[in-house]
């Protein structure tokens, strides 16, 4: 008993030694930042996390000198990767602003472009300090330590692991690779239980959805998730998992991972091995393969082709490009509408975009329904299909070329723009994917020719050999004019020649 009651005592010792222990090197692995401390573009540019692996502050516009962002980003590889973005849609500031950790308690943004400051963590109450944590959470505490705000609560583009996307919450592409500033698509983890990817307008509906989790109805407060092994998978609240978008990779050492929503639309899942030289981003899952998917990926009176899998934007014919060098930016008239008449009618084949109709004519034809808006001042577009005529006005949004759909657009346009030649993308739209189709069909043919020659030389050959096989037994010489000469046993002679009476033939003299 006494033996019992030593190893109790010093286990109750060692764990409380364990316990500081533990709370100490917590302590160290968070980077206190106290009040007066400020950041600036030139010179101390961020506060970084104990490793290093991740820092807040400035980081620079790319392709922009002299132009910064303030946010969270990986500092500690050679691709600085911005995770978090404050104040997303405000302009960049330049190399004379100031971060500061101010005296009520708030972080601010100054800057000479700003009439005011401009707030950071926006939290009612004050903060005493504030942390830039391993995991990449950039969090301000009260003088108690408690939680006040923190990135992670308020996530803009991209989700780190042990970082949840809850319900209601939205991410937003930015415009671009090079511009953080809110884009054209989101992603929300709805109330009901799905996942939804939307285009970016006010107000979407199901109809401007285009990727989706389909696990409505799976339970309230459903969050999406991440883990440090790359699983993403949503859960409920009382902690099942209720679906698996990826599997999660086997346990890596110096492998990390994140979960982004990109420029065109698509939500990706990246690797990348922090052990590895040269080492680069690598897609470990994406939510759809095909690039066109996004609706609204391309602009205004514009429609989205795919060719050998990379996305373009033509105009409408009539139409150019608004922003050149843009090509997602749309497209506007190239020639002013001045009256109703003097139009023409260019087709689009396989292409359609939004149905928002203001006139419909059923059991119609192709010529009918392009009278019908050559003949109606307010129709800019139609679009034809299984005898139905949906007349359009401009301007026309999320346009799409599809090959397996039956739909004909026709544009209305200037007579003089019809006459001119063609535009490439009327013929040439997935040409690609023409050309991998005319391929497939030409390699059917030749092999179909190649087995029919190989069945039909098998044919020939055992004729050939079936008659050789047939020569009679009495060996006719008209049968062997024009075959070499032929060797015969005594026997045969003996019988062709009806016993040596007959004379069948004479040798040269």
């Amino acid at each position: 008993m006494q033996r019992f009651h030593f190893l109790f005592k010093h286990s109750i010792i060692f764990f409380i030694l364990s316990s500081g222990c533990l709370t100490a090197t917590a302590k160290q692995r968070r980077s206190n930042i106290s009040i007066g401390s400020s950041l600036s573009p030139i010179g101390n540019s961020s506060w970084r996390s104990p490793s290093g692996l991740y820092a807040f502050g400035f980081y620079p516009q790319s392709n922009v000198s002299g132009r910064y962002y303030v946010g969270v980003f990986l500092a500690g590889i050679p691709e600085k990767t911005v995770v978090w973005t404050a104040n997303r849609d405000d302009p960049p500031v330049s190399t004379n602003a100031t971060l500061l950790f101010n005296s009520e308690g708030s972080i601010v943004l100054r800057s000479s472009q700003q009439s005011q400051d401009s707030l950071i963590a926006d939290d009612s109450q004050s903060a005493s300090s504030a942390s830039m944590l391993d995991s990449g959470n950039f969090v301000l505490y009260d003088s108690n330590g408690k939680t006040l705000w923190q990135t992670f609560e308020h996530p803009t583009d991209t989700l780190l692991p042990n970082q949840r996307l809850s319900v209601g919450t939205k991410l937003f592409p930015g415009i671009s690779e090079t511009n953080p500033s809110t884009g054209k698509f989101l992603l929300i983890m709805q109330g009901d239980g799905n996942l939804v990817q939307y285009a970016n307008i006010n107000p979407y509906g199901t109809q401007h959805a285009y990727w989706a989790s389909n696990t409505y109805n799976k339970g309230d407060n459903v969050s999406l998730n991440l883990d440090e092994n790359g699983h993403l998978f949503l859960m409920n609240t009382t902690g099942v998992n209720i679906f698996n978008l990826t599997g999660g990779e086997n346990p890596t050492k110096g492998m990390i991972y994140l979960m982004k929503i990109d420029s065109d639309g698509i939500f990706r899942l990246y690797s990348y091995n922090l052990r590895r030289q040269n080492s680069t981003w690598q897609v470990v899952w994406e939510s759809t393969s095909d690039r066109c998917d996004p609706i609204g990926f391309c602009g205004f009176n514009s429609f989205c082709v795919l060719n050998d899998q990379i996305p373009d934007c033509p105009c409408l014919p009539g139409f150019v490009q608004i922003s050149q060098g843009n090509f997602t930016s749309g497209c506007e008239r190239n020639y002013t509408a001045e009256s109703c008449g003097n139009k023409a009618i260019r087709e689009l084949k396989n292409t359609k975009w939004e149905d928002v109709s203001y006139y419909v004519l059923s059991e119609t034809t192709e010529e009918k329904c392009k009278q019908a808006c050559l003949e109606d001042c307010n129709c800019e577009a139609a679009l034809f299909k299984e005898e139905e005529c949906k007349m359009q006005r401009l301007p026309l949004r999320f346009g799409r070329r599809n090959l397996r759909d039956s739909s004909i657009a026709f544009v209305k346009v200037d007579d003089a723009t019809s006459s001119s030649p063609q535009a490439p993308f009327s013929v040439e739209g997935n040409k690609k994917e023409l050309w991998k189709d005319i391929v497939i069909i030409c390699l059917f043919v030749a092999v179909v020719i190649l087995i029919s020659a190989v069945t039909f030389g098998i044919f020939i050959y055992r004729y050939h050999v079936g008659s050789y096989r047939r020569i009679p037994g009495n060996g006719s010489a008209r049968y062997c004019e024009d075959i070499a000469p032929l060797s015969f046993s005594y026997a045969e002679l003996e019988k062709m020649t009806d016993g040596f009476k007959e004379e069948v033939g004479r040798g040269s003299s």
